[in-house]
Protein backbone atom coordinates (compact mmCIF):
# COMPACT_ATOMS: atom_id res chain seq x y z
CA UNK A 1 0.00 0.00 0.00
CA UNK A 2 1.22 3.18 -1.13
CA UNK A 3 2.36 5.83 1.88
CA UNK A 4 0.31 8.15 0.43
CA UNK A 5 -3.71 6.67 0.62
CA UNK A 6 -4.32 8.63 -2.17
CA UNK A 7 -1.95 9.22 -5.02
CA UNK A 8 -2.68 9.76 -8.39
CA UNK A 9 -6.81 9.88 -7.67
CA UNK A 10 -8.63 13.45 -8.69
CA UNK A 11 -10.91 14.13 -6.00
CA UNK A 12 -13.73 16.78 -6.46
CA UNK A 13 -14.17 18.75 -2.90
CA UNK A 14 -17.52 20.61 -2.73
CA UNK A 15 -17.34 24.00 -0.34
CA UNK A 16 -13.57 23.20 -0.36
CA UNK A 17 -12.81 27.55 0.36
CA UNK A 18 -12.98 26.83 4.24
CA UNK A 19 -13.29 25.25 6.78
CA UNK A 20 -13.96 21.22 6.82
CA UNK A 21 -13.98 21.50 2.49
CA UNK A 22 -10.82 23.06 2.92
CA UNK A 23 -9.07 20.78 5.73
CA UNK A 24 -10.49 18.03 3.79
CA UNK A 25 -8.83 19.21 0.06
CA UNK A 26 -5.40 19.77 1.93
CA UNK A 27 -5.26 16.50 3.13
CA UNK A 28 -6.32 14.95 -0.18
CA UNK A 29 -3.67 16.78 -1.79
CA UNK A 30 -0.86 15.73 0.97
CA UNK A 31 -1.84 12.23 0.84
CA UNK A 32 -0.89 12.46 -3.51
CA UNK A 33 -4.47 13.67 -4.56
CA UNK A 34 -5.40 16.45 -7.48
CA UNK A 35 -7.81 18.49 -6.02
CA UNK A 36 -10.65 20.56 -7.66
CA UNK A 37 -11.83 23.36 -5.38
CA UNK A 38 -15.11 23.57 -5.73
CA UNK A 39 -16.74 26.69 -4.24
CA UNK A 40 -18.72 30.17 -4.91
CA UNK A 41 -17.56 32.08 -1.83
CA UNK A 42 -21.06 32.27 -0.33
CA UNK A 43 -21.32 33.33 3.29
CA UNK A 44 -23.07 31.01 5.92
CA UNK A 45 -26.61 32.08 4.88
CA UNK A 46 -25.45 31.53 0.59
CA UNK A 47 -25.41 35.30 0.21
CA UNK A 48 -22.42 36.41 -1.71
CA UNK A 49 -19.97 35.43 -3.94
CA UNK A 50 -16.30 35.41 -4.37
CA UNK A 51 -12.89 33.25 -5.43
CA UNK A 52 -11.06 34.17 -2.76
CA UNK A 53 -11.40 31.12 -0.10
CA UNK A 54 -10.80 28.60 -2.77
CA UNK A 55 -7.91 30.84 -4.14
CA UNK A 56 -6.86 30.44 -0.64
CA UNK A 57 -7.05 27.04 -0.59
CA UNK A 58 -5.30 26.59 -4.21
CA UNK A 59 -2.39 28.43 -2.74
CA UNK A 60 -2.11 26.07 0.39
CA UNK A 61 -1.89 23.52 -1.92
CA UNK A 62 0.40 24.38 -3.82
CA UNK A 63 2.90 25.25 -0.98
CA UNK A 64 2.85 21.88 -0.31
CA UNK A 65 3.39 20.73 -3.38
CA UNK A 66 0.37 19.58 -4.70
CA UNK A 67 -1.69 20.35 -7.73
CA UNK A 68 -5.52 21.49 -7.62
CA UNK A 69 -7.58 23.98 -9.89
CA UNK A 70 -11.13 25.96 -9.07
CA UNK A 71 -14.42 25.50 -9.99
CA UNK A 72 -17.10 28.49 -8.46
CA UNK A 73 -20.11 26.56 -10.19
CA UNK A 74 -22.91 25.69 -7.78
CA UNK A 75 -24.15 22.41 -6.79
CA UNK A 76 -27.39 23.11 -6.32
CA UNK A 77 -28.29 23.03 -9.78
CA UNK A 78 -28.03 20.20 -12.40
CA UNK A 79 -26.29 21.71 -15.30
CA UNK A 80 -23.66 23.81 -13.29
CA UNK A 81 -22.38 20.54 -11.16
CA UNK A 82 -22.15 18.83 -14.51
CA UNK A 83 -19.63 21.85 -15.24
CA UNK A 84 -17.83 20.58 -11.82
CA UNK A 85 -17.33 17.01 -13.04
CA UNK A 86 -16.51 18.58 -16.68
CA UNK A 87 -13.64 20.77 -14.87
CA UNK A 88 -12.20 17.89 -13.13
CA UNK A 89 -12.03 15.62 -16.34
CA UNK A 90 -10.93 18.93 -18.79
CA UNK A 91 -7.93 19.26 -15.78
CA UNK A 92 -6.30 16.41 -14.86
CA UNK A 93 -8.29 13.81 -17.62
CA UNK A 94 -10.26 11.71 -14.83
CA UNK A 95 -12.35 11.39 -11.82
CA UNK A 96 -12.15 9.25 -8.47
CA UNK A 97 -13.49 10.82 -5.65
CA UNK A 98 -16.41 12.89 -4.72
CA UNK A 99 -16.71 14.54 -1.35
CA UNK A 100 -20.24 16.49 -1.02
CA UNK A 101 -19.25 19.19 1.65
CA UNK A 102 -20.98 22.40 0.40
CA UNK A 103 -23.76 23.90 2.68
CA UNK A 104 -25.19 26.11 4.18
CA UNK A 105 -27.22 27.36 6.97
CA UNK A 106 -30.93 28.98 7.20
CA UNK A 107 -31.83 28.30 11.00
CA UNK A 108 -35.27 28.87 11.58
CA UNK A 109 -38.03 27.37 14.24
CA UNK A 110 -40.56 25.25 12.23
CA UNK A 111 -43.63 27.35 12.40
CA UNK A 112 -41.73 30.66 11.59
CA UNK A 113 -39.46 28.99 8.69
CA UNK A 114 -40.54 30.06 5.04
CA UNK A 115 -40.93 28.70 1.93
CA UNK A 116 -37.50 30.51 0.37
CA UNK A 117 -35.70 28.82 3.96
CA UNK A 118 -36.41 25.78 3.26
CA UNK A 119 -35.78 25.37 -0.54
CA UNK A 120 -32.15 26.91 -0.49
CA UNK A 121 -30.80 24.86 2.37
CA UNK A 122 -32.51 21.45 0.04
CA UNK A 123 -31.00 22.74 -2.73
CA UNK A 124 -27.43 23.15 -1.69
CA UNK A 125 -27.33 20.18 0.92
CA UNK A 126 -29.75 17.61 -0.80
CA UNK A 127 -29.98 18.25 -4.02
CA UNK A 128 -26.43 19.33 -4.60
CA UNK A 129 -25.36 16.16 -2.91
CA UNK A 130 -27.23 14.31 -6.10
CA UNK A 131 -26.48 16.57 -8.87
CA UNK A 132 -22.85 16.60 -8.14
CA UNK A 133 -22.75 12.51 -7.36
CA UNK A 134 -25.15 11.71 -10.09
CA UNK A 135 -22.39 14.18 -12.75
CA UNK A 136 -19.85 11.53 -11.20
CA UNK A 137 -21.42 8.42 -11.79
CA UNK A 138 -21.20 7.36 -15.25
CA UNK A 139 -17.62 8.19 -15.34
CA UNK A 140 -16.90 5.99 -11.98
CA UNK A 141 -19.49 3.14 -14.03
CA UNK A 142 -17.47 3.34 -16.99
CA UNK A 143 -13.95 2.75 -15.31
CA UNK A 144 -15.50 0.27 -12.28
CA UNK A 145 -14.22 2.48 -9.31
CA UNK A 146 -15.09 5.40 -7.36
CA UNK A 147 -15.94 6.68 -3.96
CA UNK A 148 -18.21 9.27 -2.61
CA UNK A 149 -18.05 10.81 0.53
CA UNK A 150 -20.85 12.61 1.96
CA UNK A 151 -21.74 14.75 4.49
CA UNK A 152 -24.50 14.36 7.35
CA UNK A 153 -25.08 15.90 10.68
CA UNK A 154 -26.18 14.84 13.63
CA UNK A 155 -29.09 17.44 13.34
CA UNK A 156 -30.33 14.87 10.83
CA UNK A 157 -29.19 11.53 12.63
CA UNK A 158 -30.65 13.10 15.82
CA UNK A 159 -32.19 16.55 15.81
CA UNK A 160 -32.05 19.73 16.71
CA UNK A 161 -33.90 22.91 17.44
CA UNK A 162 -34.66 25.20 14.54
CA UNK A 163 -33.26 22.89 11.69
CA UNK A 164 -36.02 21.57 9.73
CA UNK A 165 -34.68 22.00 6.43
CA UNK A 166 -30.70 21.09 7.07
CA UNK A 167 -32.08 18.20 9.18
CA UNK A 168 -34.61 16.81 6.63
CA UNK A 169 -31.52 17.07 3.93
CA UNK A 170 -29.02 15.96 5.96
CA UNK A 171 -30.92 12.45 6.99
CA UNK A 172 -31.67 12.86 3.38
CA UNK A 173 -28.11 12.97 2.37
CA UNK A 174 -27.63 9.68 4.40
CA UNK A 175 -30.54 7.93 2.27
CA UNK A 176 -29.32 9.16 -0.69
CA UNK A 177 -26.21 7.68 0.15
CA UNK A 178 -27.64 4.14 0.82
CA UNK A 179 -29.26 4.19 -2.49
CA UNK A 180 -25.54 4.73 -4.63
CA UNK A 181 -23.95 2.28 -2.44
CA UNK A 182 -26.60 -0.41 -3.64
CA UNK A 183 -26.70 0.68 -6.72
CA UNK A 184 -23.38 1.12 -8.07
CA UNK A 185 -21.17 -1.72 -5.52
CA UNK A 186 -21.56 -3.62 -8.52
CA UNK A 187 -19.44 -1.02 -10.16
CA UNK A 188 -16.89 -0.84 -7.94
CA UNK A 189 -18.04 1.79 -6.33
CA UNK A 190 -18.60 2.97 -2.79
CA UNK A 191 -20.24 5.59 -0.83
CA UNK A 192 -20.22 6.23 2.99
CA UNK A 193 -20.88 9.68 5.15
CA UNK A 194 -19.38 11.42 7.83
CA UNK A 195 -21.21 13.35 10.27
CA UNK A 196 -18.58 15.98 11.20
CA UNK A 197 -18.08 17.51 14.45
CA UNK A 198 -15.67 21.21 14.32
CA UNK A 199 -16.00 24.22 15.96
CA UNK A 200 -16.94 27.08 13.51
CA UNK A 201 -18.89 29.83 12.67
CA UNK A 202 -22.08 27.46 13.94
CA UNK A 203 -20.46 27.21 16.96
CA UNK A 204 -19.14 30.30 18.26
CA UNK A 205 -21.90 31.64 19.89
CA UNK A 206 -21.64 28.85 23.01
CA UNK A 207 -21.39 31.35 26.14
CA UNK A 208 -17.85 31.54 27.87
CA UNK A 209 -18.29 33.92 30.15
CA UNK A 210 -18.21 31.40 33.68
CA UNK A 211 -15.03 30.30 34.51
CA UNK A 212 -16.98 26.45 33.74
CA UNK A 213 -18.04 27.85 30.37
CA UNK A 214 -15.07 28.88 29.49
CA UNK A 215 -13.27 25.82 30.08
CA UNK A 216 -16.11 23.93 28.36
CA UNK A 217 -15.27 26.55 25.14
CA UNK A 218 -11.79 25.70 25.08
CA UNK A 219 -12.61 21.82 25.05
CA UNK A 220 -15.12 22.67 22.02
CA UNK A 221 -12.48 24.50 20.47
CA UNK A 222 -9.84 21.55 19.79
CA UNK A 223 -12.31 19.72 17.43
CA UNK A 224 -10.71 21.70 14.68
CA UNK A 225 -12.04 21.43 11.23
CA UNK A 226 -8.80 19.34 10.33
CA UNK A 227 -10.06 16.45 12.68
CA UNK A 228 -12.53 15.29 9.92
CA UNK A 229 -10.03 15.00 7.05
CA UNK A 230 -7.66 11.57 7.80
CA UNK A 231 -11.62 9.87 7.76
CA UNK A 232 -12.77 11.59 4.40
CA UNK A 233 -9.36 11.04 3.08
CA UNK A 234 -9.32 7.11 4.19
CA UNK A 235 -12.80 6.54 2.83
CA UNK A 236 -11.76 8.37 -0.56
CA UNK A 237 -8.68 5.19 -0.30
CA UNK A 238 -8.07 1.92 -1.58
CA UNK A 239 -7.71 1.39 2.01
CA UNK A 240 -11.40 1.07 2.40
CA UNK A 241 -12.28 -1.07 -0.50
CA UNK A 242 -14.42 -3.00 1.43
CA UNK A 243 -16.48 -0.03 3.16
CA UNK A 244 -19.80 1.10 1.90
CA UNK A 245 -23.27 2.23 3.05
CA UNK A 246 -21.84 3.26 6.30
CA UNK A 247 -22.21 6.40 9.18
CA UNK A 248 -19.22 7.48 10.63
CA UNK A 249 -18.40 10.36 12.93
CA UNK A 250 -15.32 12.24 13.80
CA UNK A 251 -15.19 14.15 17.22
CA UNK A 252 -12.10 15.54 18.39
CA UNK A 253 -9.87 12.35 18.73
CA UNK A 254 -13.07 10.14 18.65
CA UNK A 255 -14.74 8.19 15.36
CA UNK A 256 -17.75 6.34 15.43
CA UNK A 257 -19.87 4.56 13.76
CA UNK A 258 -23.45 5.32 13.76
CA UNK A 259 -26.52 2.79 13.95
CA UNK A 260 -29.19 2.71 11.18
CA UNK A 261 -32.88 2.48 11.36
CA UNK A 262 -34.27 -1.10 11.80
CA UNK A 263 -37.29 -2.31 13.98
CA UNK A 264 -36.69 -1.60 18.02
CA UNK A 265 -39.94 -3.84 19.07
CA UNK A 266 -43.06 -5.21 17.95
CA UNK A 267 -46.56 -6.58 18.56
CA UNK A 268 -49.16 -9.28 16.54
CA UNK A 269 -52.24 -9.59 16.38
CA UNK A 270 -53.81 -12.99 15.51
CA UNK A 271 -57.59 -10.75 14.45
CA UNK A 272 -55.53 -7.70 13.24
CA UNK A 273 -55.93 -4.38 14.72
CA UNK A 274 -58.40 -1.48 15.87
CA UNK A 275 -57.91 1.98 16.25
CA UNK A 276 -59.28 0.74 19.58
CA UNK A 277 -57.08 -2.20 20.17
CA UNK A 278 -53.88 -0.27 19.27
CA UNK A 279 -55.07 2.18 22.18
CA UNK A 280 -55.40 -0.45 24.93
CA UNK A 281 -53.07 -3.46 23.75
CA UNK A 282 -50.62 -2.51 20.69
CA UNK A 283 -49.18 1.18 22.05
CA UNK A 284 -48.52 0.42 25.48
CA UNK A 285 -46.99 -2.50 24.63
CA UNK A 286 -44.67 -0.82 22.22
CA UNK A 287 -44.10 2.72 24.10
CA UNK A 288 -40.81 0.82 26.34
CA UNK A 289 -39.33 1.28 23.10
CA UNK A 290 -39.89 4.85 22.41
CA UNK A 291 -37.32 6.72 21.39
CA UNK A 292 -36.96 10.19 22.88
CA UNK A 293 -36.72 13.97 21.33
CA UNK A 294 -33.41 13.86 21.96
CA UNK A 295 -31.20 16.63 20.57
CA UNK A 296 -27.23 16.15 19.48
CA UNK A 297 -26.01 17.82 22.55
CA UNK A 298 -28.45 15.51 24.88
CA UNK A 299 -27.21 12.43 23.17
CA UNK A 300 -23.04 13.82 22.66
CA UNK A 301 -23.07 14.68 26.50
CA UNK A 302 -19.70 14.61 27.29
CA UNK A 303 -16.85 16.98 26.43
CA UNK A 304 -14.72 15.85 23.54
CA UNK A 305 -12.05 13.51 23.92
Amino acid sequence: MSTQLVEGKVVIVTGGGGGIGRAIALEMARQGARVVINDIGAGLDGAGGSATPAEETQELIRELGGEAVISTDSVSEWESAQRIVACALDSFGRIDVVVNNAGILRDTIFHKMSPEDWLSVINVHLNGSFFVSRAAAEHFRQQQSGAYVHMTSTSGLIGNFGQANYSAAKLGIVALSKSIALDMQRYGVRSNCIAPFAWSRMTSSIPAETPEQKARVAKLQQMTPDKNAPLAVYLASEAAEHVTGQVFAARHNELFLFSQTRPVRSVHSAEGWTPQDIAEHGMPALKASFIGLDRSPDVFSWDPI
